[in-house]
């Protein structure tokens, strides 16, 4: 089988878990600030905060973003239902901005007429769909213009470049950017996720409320009775000043995760050459529709999306999967809009609101793509989609 993502572990990885396992410290120990350093360095920020998913990061940056009940996120529907969830986990409400069709990126256009309509919009979380950044420079004016902090859902995206050459996660347009480390993202830390941020005031509040709201780093303590005897701090001495979270991550799976760290410019590459290799097939087809071509240096390219008018073909999306996973080959949709899934359904979204993202959805089916897929095998899902196609 063939699957349309996955993970690459070799023995250099395996060696540095199990180098911790021989270790005296599996979690909150020194492998997860090596981890948190080499991110930070490698894409250009001062701070980085390790958490255990990239749900956890978007949940603490919301929070540590000051989003209260009442409130408002913007962000598209077309992304994992997290991006929303995490702003409803804070009590806030989820807006929905359409996305633009050629990249299915959260489009600036909408976002605008979104904000003139809407005073209580706290975060707008834009999300690099796929691995392609967004456009974040008129999105940022937007958020300053109107009030809002811009936290941007970067799961896809790490290892991913702005079009002026700087990496995803420097919060250059942002006050902070979050990422994934799932199994079928660019690295793998079994789970894992990591908020980004050039505030300090911001990296201890997440530090804080990552470890249930304890912050043993440069914190002033409250209660000075207990946590002083002659001037002197208590050595045993820690104190819960807000309810934080148990969002840890342990250093089996930091280490993981840093011996993957550097491969990433080997991964990048080839999931960068595999989508070249997608596009200069595919556009042959005048019957299937390609996303993201231009940005195809800049993505991490995370997935491969292929737009198909199954109507057309006289053959359902359901068909057609079932007939590609017949013959070895696996896929899948990113993303059914979330304001479909039923949770959201009761919240009184209309599908006419979002019209690109319905047209996407209807058309999108990912396809394989991952860094050890081989020439051979790419040539053969190539072959098997235009098969499967023509005998429709």
């Amino acid at each position: 089988m063939i699957p349309y993502g996955k993970h690459y572990i070799d023995e250099d990885d395996i060696q540095a878990v199990v180098e911790t396992l021989k270790s005296n410290s599996l979690t909150q120990g020194p492998t997860i600030n090596l981890f948190e350093e080499a991110v930070a360095k490698y894409v250009g920020v001062k701070y980085a905060v390790c958490v255990s998913s990239g749900t956890a990061a978007l949940h603490l940056a919301y929070l540590a973003g000051g989003l209260n009940s009442g409130e408002s996120i913007v962000t598209a529907p077309i992304t994992f239902v997290s991006t929303a969830n995490a702003a409803r986990f804070c009590g806030a409400d989820v807006i929905f901005c359409d996305v633009d069709s050629s990249n299915i990126n959260l489009d600036p256009n909408s976002l605008q007429k979104i904000l003139v309509d809407n005073s209580n919009i706290r975060i707008i979380s834009p999300v690099h769909f796929g691995g392609l950044p967004c456009d974040m420079e008129p999105i940022k004016n937007l958020a300053d213009k109107y009030g809002a902090l811009v936290v941007e859902d970067a799961a896809h995206a790490f290892g991913a470049s702005y079009k002026n050459g700087k990496k995803v996660g420097c919060c250059e347009n942002s006050h902070m950017t979050i990422f994934s480390f799932h199994p079928v993202k660019s690295i793998a830390a079994g789970e894992g996720g990591m908020i980004t941020t050039n505030d300090y005031s911001t990296y201890l509040k997440l530090l804080k409320l990552r470890s249930h709201g304890i912050n043993k780093i440069d914190e002033s303590f409250i209660n000075k009775i207990q946590a002083f005897d002659n001037n002197k701090i208590n050595p045993w001495y820690y104190e819960m000043q807000e309810l934080g979270f148990h969002y840890r991550n342990t250093d089996i799976q930091c280490s993981l995760a840093l011996s993957q760290l550097n491969k990433i410019d080997k991964f990048i590459q080839r999931r960068r050459q595999l989508a070249l290799n997608y596009d200069e097939l595919f556009i042959k087809n005048k019957n299937i529709n390609l996303i993201q071509t231009t940005g195809r240096l800049d993505s991490s390219n995370h997935i491969y999306v292929l737009r198909i008018n199954f109507k057309e073909f006289g053959i359902s999306r359901r068909e057609f999967m079932n007939s590609l996973k017949s013959k070895g080959i696996g896929s899948q949709v990113h993303y059914m809009p979330v304001y479909k899934h039923p949770y959201y359904s009761h919240f009184g979204y209309c599908d006419i609101d979002y019209p690109n993202s319905e047209t996407y959805y209807n058309e999108a089916i990912s396809i394989p793509l991952y860094y050890d897929l081989k020439d051979e095998e790419q040539f053969m899902v190539y072959d098997v989609i235009t098969d499967t196609l023509k005998q429709s």
